[in-house]
């Protein structure tokens, strides 16, 4: 499964962008989440969706202001970020969660800078 994300960029903060992740290579993608890195943090789940039935999760920090939905014809999923935040800079990675004869595969892109000044 390939990746790519697109969409970063610098914003001010009440700013909005919109994240876009283009998958190829898999017709079995579960589900899909976006998560950020920002310097000198780990890690953290922003928002995920289901591929079928387009269930959906947040982050606190994110809800209400954060919007993740999918286009399963063009498999590209989208994360619309409104209100930002300073706090919301950092990369944002997209994960594609694969599932073949009953073992996980995690696929990732390669990360697309989000800036939010203040």
């Amino acid at each position: 499964v390939q990746l790519v994300e697109s969409g970063g960029g610098l914003v001010q903060a009440g700013g909005s962008l919109r994240l876009s992740c283009a998958a190829s290579g898999s017709t079995s993608i579960n589900a899909m989440t976006w998560y950020r890195q920002a310097p000198g943090q780990q890690r953290e789940l922003v928002a995920d969706i289901t591929i079928r039935a387009g269930w959906t999760t947040y982050a606190d920090s994110v809800k209400g202001r954060f919007t993740i939905s999918r286009d399963n014809a063009k498999n590209t999923m989208y994360l619309q970020m409104n209100s930002l935040k300073p706090e919301d800079t950092a990369v944002y990675y997209c994960n594609a969660e694969v599932w073949v004869m009953g073992i996980r595969y995690d696929y990732w892109g390669q990360g697309t800078q989000v800036t939010v000044s203040s």
